[in-house]
């Protein structure tokens, strides 16, 4: 359905627009300069969503909202007319440093929970293979390469020799440390880079695949794509070039690379807010394994539960596309067959994931669109 008919249909329904959630999407991928954008989407639970609207982030703000294919969309939000009504989910897509969103989301649930400004009822968020505790995943790198067997017992233990400075160093950043965590930068990547030393050309991103390119991926039809001058004018940019990384924004970020973003996480749990943390087996950068490893680690009231809790399938159309682990508001999925690119990568499997867990049935095996509908 093309994306503007969409939203017209959406909105000339003239029905109750509450059941109908807004997911934000924030992604580590940027139009240039310092700002990167939000995609906002209207979301039905049938699965239907249509991008209407694109927000500016400076550095961890929400500085305004432009308009894209639906103006009116942009009209109501200012007016509150959605905002104070529909369930908001975030969705956090990071490449690293992905630390930056999440600082984003932390600092804007406390101003709603402070009731400073616009009230947005937030329902939960998700991290998709993300840099969330430095302190713990990079003590994962070396574990999850020997796992994987892309390095012998002698190369893991040589590459570990450095943990303990790492650790220091990343205990010196804290959370809002600016010299001391561009140190601990520094010396952690020493871990990751031996790593990359030792298995060539390897794709980190999903260690199936050879490394092509800067990026270890060619989007170079992507960026012809979204650089067409219709397209851009659909998005609303103007002219501003879209490149598939920012050295901008990298450099920009880069001390929010070694912060520890878990501290902020425990409270939103405790206030019912859902987590969804999810990651592609085959990532090596933001593996599986570390997220694993700060999620379990984590301090809050249903931890006992969640590390007693057993893991299931997470199955779709039939087969089992994962292994999920839930308890309360909190779930982790490691995902099948995926690198760091999930969605690129079992694109069926995301959709089905984001509609069951916006739905509250993340651990059942089919949705009944017909119960959805009425529900709505």
């Amino acid at each position: 359905m093309d994306q503007v008919v969409a939203v017209r249909w959406l909105f000339s329904m003239r029905m109750d627009l509450s059941p109908l959630p807004i997911t934000y999407l924030l992604y580590g991928m940027s139009m240039g300069g310092i700002r990167s954008r939000i995609f906002c989407m209207l979301t039905s639970l049938l699965g239907l969503a249509s991008a209407i609207a694109l927000i500016d982030v400076t550095l961890g703000m929400m500085k305004r909202v432009s308009a894209m294919t639906c103006t009116i969309f942009y009209r109501l939000s200012l007016r509150s007319i959605l905002i104070l009504q529909v369930m908001t989910f975030i969705l956090l897509e990071s490449h690293m440093p992905g630390t930056t969103f999440l600082l984003l989301l932390l600092a804007f649930t406390k101003e709603t929970k402070q009731k400073n400004g616009i009230h947005v009822n937030l329902k939960g968020f998700a991290i998709g293979n993300g840099l969330t505790d430095p302190g713990i995943q990079y003590g994962a790198y070396a574990d999850y390469a020997l796992d994987m067997g892309i390095i012998s017992q002698s190369d893991h233990d040589r590459i570990n020799k450095v943990l303990p400075l790492c650790e220091s160093a990343i205990k010196l950043c804290g959370t809002d440390g600016t010299v001391s965590c561009m140190a601990a930068y520094f010396v952690c990547n020493t871990i990751f880079s031996s790593i990359i030393a030792r298995v060539g050309d390897l794709n980190y991103y999903d260690i199936r695949k050879k490394c092509e390119g800067s990026l270890c991926y060619d989007f170079s039809n992507l960026e012809k794509f979204l650089n067409q001058k219709s397209v851009r004018n659909t998005l609303g940019v103007g002219d501003i070039e879209f490149v598939s990384c920012s050295t901008t924004v990298y450099q920009a970020m880069l001390t929010d690379w070694m912060r520890n973003l878990e501290v902020g996480i425990p409270s939103l749990l405790e206030d019912g807010i859902k987590l969804l943390l999810y990651a592609g087996e085959y990532d090596l950068i933001c593996n599986w394994l570390g997220n694993s490893r700060w999620v379990h680690a984590m301090e809050w009231s249903g931890r006992k539960e969640f590390i007693a809790s057993s893991e299931t399938p997470f199955e779709v159309d039939g087969s089992k596309a994962g292994l999920l682990k839930n308890h309360g508001p909190l779930s982790f999925l490691k995902v099948h067959d995926s690198g760091h690119m999930v969605p690129m990568d079992q694109p069926k499997a995301s959709l089905e994931m984001l509609k069951r867990w916006i739905h509250g049935s993340l651990s059942e095996r089919t949705i009944d669109s017909g119960k959805l509908v009425s529900s709505m």
